[in-house]
């Protein structure tokens, strides 16, 4: 069988405050969001920008540094992997969220930059006890 590559890297700006919540097993899980702009000029000249956001999960030891070092409007490099799950609401209706799962955060934006890397620590979160 054929290998794949599923790797995001982003460079943004934090959308909202980290919010941290815990398992049932009680590992930490936080996420957050993470907006990206690019900008282009038009055919006709005139200038545009585009803004993508993110929602980004971090766990584990990952998840505890983004909750206490990131905040709203700082700059922020992720990296990670995409990952969509599914779930149906109390009336039936599906519901389905695209996330990035972060196992790498790097610090932007100020002289004191810090890099995180928690490949050792990340596993696969594929598991019922998702916190929200």
């Amino acid at each position: 069988m054929a290998r794949g590559l599923n790797k995001v890297m982003i460079i943004g700006q934090v959308g909202r405050e980290p919010e941290m919540r815990y398992t049932p097993s009680g590992r930490p899980v936080t996420s957050f969001s993470v907006a990206t702009s690019r900008s282009w000029t038009s055919a006709e000249g005139e200038r545009r920008e585009e803004t993508e956001w993110f929602n980004v999960v971090a766990w584990g030891n990952l998840a505890e540094i983004c909750k206490n070092h990131l905040t709203k409007g700082q700059q922020v490099y992720v990296e990670g992997r995409l990952q969509t799950r599914g779930w149906e609401d109390e009336t039936g209706k599906k519901h389905f969220r695209t996330e990035l799962v972060a196992n790498e955060m790097i610090l932007l934006g100020d002289r004191r930059s810090h890099h995180y890397d928690y490949d050792d620590d990340f596993d696969d979160p594929n598991t019922d006890d998702y916190a929200f």
